[in-house]
């Protein structure tokens, strides 16, 4: 479905995200680290809505080179989404109020002990877009229909678990959770289906 980037696909957007009825939050292990992340709904090189994905620095100590979704650790007192709006701006020089953010999915726990929070912003001007080198190798504008194509996702079985691992393809590249995973979701909600994530295996590279 084309979704033209316009105040209409915004309250269409806006509207499924406030249909989304989240899981509980329930108790939080404490061995899980909070984190945010941002699908961040911009235009694309066409007159579409796209979300952006980011190639994260070769040099950087954790998930060097993969596909990511711009966002990261939650400082102390931080809520999610002042975390993933404050990453935004450190990543991608992208300034964004509490009044772009259009909704919250589900969170995810990591084998990397994350629990991540997704959060939905709208960013009307993405044109002042500047990607922090010492973070971010690229920044990509991947359309909405790219993701509702029946091929865009598959799901694969592994040994090492009785879970299934998502892959998400793009272009070349398969993306893994919990990328695959939250973009999934998104793709989900956008579709008006409760669709739940959280127990989508990563890979086992993801596990040490």
């Amino acid at each position: 479905m084309m979704r033209p980037f316009d105040d209409a696909t915004r309250r269409n957007i806006a509207n499924a995200c406030a249909a989304f009825m989240r899981l509980p939050a329930g108790e939080v292990p404490t061995t899980l680290k909070r984190a945010a992340v941002s699908v961040v709904l911009t235009a694309s090189e066409g007159d579409d809505t796209a979300f952006l994905l980011t190639l994260r620095a070769s040099h950087l100590r954790a998930h060097r080179g993969q596909w990511a979704l711009p966002g990261g650790r939650c400082d102390v007192g931080e809520t999610p989404v002042e975390a993933a709006l404050r990453e935004l701006d450190e990543e991608l020089a992208l300034k964004l109020s509490a009044d772009a953010v259009l909704g919250l999915l589900d969170d995810y726990p990591t084998r990397s002990g994350y629990l991540i929070t997704p959060v939905v912003v709208w960013a009307a001007d993405s044109a002042a877009i500047r990607p922090n080198p010492d973070e971010v190798a690229s920044v990509h504008r991947i359309a909405l229909d790219t993701i509702e194509r029946d091929d865009a996702f598959d799901f694969v079985a592994i040994p090492e678990s009785a879970r299934r691992v998502i892959r998400f393809h793009h272009q070349e590249s398969l993306i893994h959770a919990p990328t695959a995973a939250l973009i999934y979701q998104f793709r989900e909600v956008l579709a008006g289906r409760h669709t739940r994530v959280a127990e989508l295996e990563q890979p086992v590279f993801a596990w040490k």
